[in-house]
């Protein structure tokens, strides 16, 4: 009996089909040997038999090559089928488990009865698996960065243009002239005190009011080290401090010393500078969120708020601190390049 082993574990570069061209060879060398035998059986009548004798001779010679023929494709037809195995197992392989649900792999094989040659399934072995698990990370991954893309694409169809509202902007902060640019200076600038300005925060809401349906609009923080966007009551009151807690009326997410961010209470530290903000409220069903728009991570989310007034988007580009913060907030424009920084 003749026994293979394929032992080796599939990689990139599989080396099942050399053993099966060996045992190919080897079934090629005993069919040769084979037909050796029934034409020298042939050649009996020479050596002095009867012709009565070599008719016998010849019909059994007959039988033995249709034997050994029909084993002969038997032997190919196993030999197709591990070959198909092995291919089937080197897709499966390459494939890393991508429709994992549709593989198989076969157990063991074996050929006729004649030769009971046994080809053992190679096994994937514990790097190959090792491989197959990162690679589902990868997958994963990749598959959330998709449904988060898809998730931030459907909400920018809501996008709104907003504008700020110099009439509510504290005195330090400068506004452009076409209302979608912010920053604070380190001067405070002669403004009547009307009951719309912020006069402690340095605060400015936009323009635009909401009290139904979905929006977004998205603004670019990158360079600052400080900042607070969201959204807030029309009645939030202007004077004095405000805190940011939805139970005053007020859904934000700050950046405090550019490395952690702070909502209703809660911080945590930031993974990813964060370049742009997309701001997302769906009215009717109580929810604010808050994402990074390069990446489409959702950054925050407020859930089931019950909202009870105007809703305007809320914005703070921080205190000037010295210099280190002067960049502006900037509301930026969907499906084109964001607006360049107006000089602080």
């Amino acid at each position: 009996m003749v026994i293979i082993r394929m032992e080796q574990g599939i990689r990139k570069g599989i080396k099942s089909h050399k053993t099966i061209s060996k045992v190919s060879s080897l079934f090629e060398r005993a069919c040769y040997s084979n037909e050796d035998v029934i034409h020298k059986g042939l050649r009996i009548r020479d050596a002095g038999h009867s012709k009565a004798d070599c008719d016998k001779q010849k019909a059994r010679l007959r039988e033995m090559k249709a034997h050994i023929l029909l084993k002969i494709k038997g032997r190919e037809m196993k030999i197709c089928e591990i070959q198909r195995s092995a291919e089937l197992s080197r897709e499966s392989a390459e494939r890393q488990t991508a429709d994992k649900d549709n593989q198989t792999f076969p157990q063991d094989l074996k050929t006729c009865n004649l030769t009971q040659v046994t080809f053992i399934q190679p096994s994937y072995g514990e790097s190959v698996m090792t491989s197959v698990n990162k690679l589902k990370e990868i997958l994963d991954g990749e598959k959330e960065k998709f449904l988060s893309k898809a998730k931030l694409i459907r909400m920018q169809q809501f996008a709104v243009d907003v504008t700020l509202n110099p009439n509510t902007a504290h005195p330090n902060l400068i506004l452009s002239e076409d209302g979608k640019q912010v920053h604070c200076s380190d001067a405070k600038q002669n403004l009547p005190d009307n009951p719309e300005r912020f006069s402690t925060a340095v605060n400015v809401l936009g323009r635009q009011s909401f009290s139904s349906g979905r929006f977004y609009y998205e603004v670019q923080v990158r360079g600052k080290t400080t900042w607070d966007l969201g959204v807030v009551y029309k009645s939030i009151g202007r004077k004095g401090s405000i805190k940011t807690s939805p139970d005053d009326g007020l859904w934000a997410i700050c950046l405090r010393g550019g490395n952690t961010f702070k909502a209703a209470g809660l911080s945590w530290s930031v993974k990813t500078a964060v370049n742009k903000v997309g701001v997302f409220v769906d009215y009717e069903k109580g929810l604010v969120s808050f994402s990074d728009v390069d990446s489409a991570e959702l950054i925050h989310r407020y859930r089931d708020c019950s909202f009870k007034d105007d809703l305007h988007p809320f914005f703070s580009p921080g205190i000037y601190h010295g210099g280190l913060n002067s960049t502006p907030l900037v509301i930026s424009p969907l499906g084109s390049a964001a607006p360049p920084l107006s000089a602080p």
